[in-house]
């Protein structure tokens, strides 16, 4: 009875200690809960940079570049990715320096810190997987 009645009260102060954090992310800026979802998605997910960066190279350069210089730039990104969705999932409850929404800020914030924040953007879209047609305003 005792340990159900402890474990209660430990669950209740969690719930009381999070729902600041919970209340103070908003959706349009950046927080502690975006910042763990970014992490959990770029470890999740960081292994699309070797299909995206292989597509951006042969976009910009053409195909012998993509197909070369594209797939070595994508195993780099992926680690890259991977590394700091690690680092986010790891320092979600705090700010840190260097990481505003604004690329051009300076300060501690709890944005991304590799650009784009996120695996796939709306410029990589293809074939309206990632995200519907009908949510990108031209």
């Amino acid at each position: 009875m005792k340990k159900t009645l402890k474990m209660l009260l430990v669950v209740f102060m969690l719930a009381a200690v999070s729902a600041p954090v919970a209340a103070y992310d908003d959706y349009e800026g950046s927080g502690p809960l975006t910042k763990l979802g970014r992490g959990i998605a770029n470890v999740a997910f960081g292994p699309l940079e070797l299909l995206k960066q292989p597509y951006d190279v042969n976009k910009n350069m053409g195909a012998i570049p993509g197909i070369t210089y594209g797939v070595l730039r994508g195993v780099c990104f992926t680690v890259a990715r991977i590394c700091v969705g690690v680092a986010d999932i790891v320092t979600f409850p705090m700010p840190l320096p260097g990481c505003t929404d604004d690329p051009d800020d300076y300060g501690w914030g709890y944005g991304p810190i590799m650009r784009p924040a996120w695996v796939m953007d709306l410029e990589h879209n293809p074939w309206g997987f990632f995200y519907d047609d009908s949510v990108i305003v031209d």
